[in-house]
């Protein structure tokens, strides 16, 4: 059976919106928000009624008859850590999301949006994969000092997405294989997957693993203690040089990979020492989940944007292939994996899960 499923994204400064059939997409939508309209909004949350016409606007121009769906589905947003699977949207969720429990961000507002469509025609609503699932062996939680625990913040709706699919294509089940798989994209996050589960991950959001072209990444503690207590930078400055302000774009000015590559192919110095160093870090981070898995790994996936470029993951390749093999999927598609989630539970293959 084929089930039909509201799949619906909010972005930082977009929506994005598909109806799918089984696997088929009926129609897919990017709403693109300017700064602008933004900028009246004070918090996340004051964004959903606005959000809300978006998606009613969209649906209607369409012409979709909203009373066929059979599930809506939200990107999943910051949560307590759970384990990974298709979760049902609950008040206790709705809570949590709404007071910005654990974090605010965008999509937040996705398991908002879909509760309330859903409500409206008497359907389920859910989340699939949010980037809080912690899956991490014991082990991986310890950080060095008893002050800190390790957290799992990846880009788990893509990681789990990627290896269902790779390993369907392998012939066997993401729960039976090993991966290591490397999401390259405004952030980088590296995961060792075991029998369908991330057992260890950098903490992609935070400040941890490989720079990227827009994160830090994991620094020396001494000399950013120096730098946060010299006076001249406010906690807010220091925290948008880790997230938004570090990697490419603290080396080189810029976050695109496009301008980056093209200065690199025009023989810029700088800008190679910097696309090999992260080409490096991510080869490192690989090496070091090869390591958790004890060398048992079916194959190293690289995937999300960055996977679109040669030139990048062929130093990724070169330095890592005598691993595993190593597979590309480049790009990520968090709407179909959202739908792919909800057909799962709706087919009987999966259970729900509740938050």
């Amino acid at each position: 059976m084929s089930f039909d499923v509201l799949t619906i994204n909010p972005g930082s400064t977009s929506t994005k919106l598909a109806v799918y059939q089984g696997d088929k997409l009926l129609f897919e939508e990017t709403i693109r928000h300017g700064m602008e309209e933004l900028a009246n909004f004070k918090n996340v949350q004051e964004q959903f009624d606005f959000r809300w016409q978006v998606l009613r606007r969209v649906i209607d121009a369409f012409g979709y008859d909203r009373n066929q769906l059979d599930a809506v589905v939200g990107r999943g947003g910051l949560l307590r850590p759970v384990a990974g699977g298709t979760y049902m949207v609950t008040d206790k969720m709705l809570d949590d999301l709404q007071e910005n429990r654990y974090g605010e961000h965008a999509s937040n507002l996705g398991a908002m949006l879909a509760k309330k469509l859903a409500d409206e025609l008497q359907i389920s609503s859910y989340i699939v994969d949010p980037v809080v699932v912690d899956e991490l062996q014991p082990v991986a939680r310890f950080s060095g000092n008893e002050l800190i625990v390790r957290k799992s913040i990846f880009h788990a709706l893509n990681h789990k997405a990627v290896g269902r699919k790779i390993a369907k294509e392998l012939g066997s089940d993401y729960e039976n294989m090993n991966f290591v798989i490397a999401h390259l994209g405004g952030g980088i996050s590296v995961a060792a997957h075991r029998q369908g589960k991330a057992i260890d991950v950098n903490n992609a959001l935070d400040g941890d693993g490989p720079f990227s072209p827009e994160r830090s990444g994991s620094l020396p503690m001494n000399d950013f203690l120096e730098a946060c207590f010299s006076g001249n930078w406010t906690k807010r400055e220091l925290h948008d040089l880790i997230v938004g302000r570090g990697g490419m774009i603290s080396y080189l000015g810029t976050n695109s990979m496009v301008d980056v590559e093209a200065k690199v192919q025009a023989g810029d110095e700088k800008a190679i020492d910097a696309f090999d160093a992260m080409a490096y870090q991510v080869s490192k981070e690989i090496g070091a989940c090869s390591v958790v898995l004890q060398g048992k790994i079916d194959a190293i996936i690289l995937t999300g944007g960055l996977a679109r470029s040669a030139l990048f993951t062929n130093k990724i390749i070169g330095q890592t292939s005598w691993i595993s093999n190593v597979i590309i999927e480049p790009g990520e598609d968090e709407l179909e994996a959202l739908n792919n989630g909800v057909q799962r539970v709706l087919a009987g293959l999966e259970k729900e899960k509740i938050y």
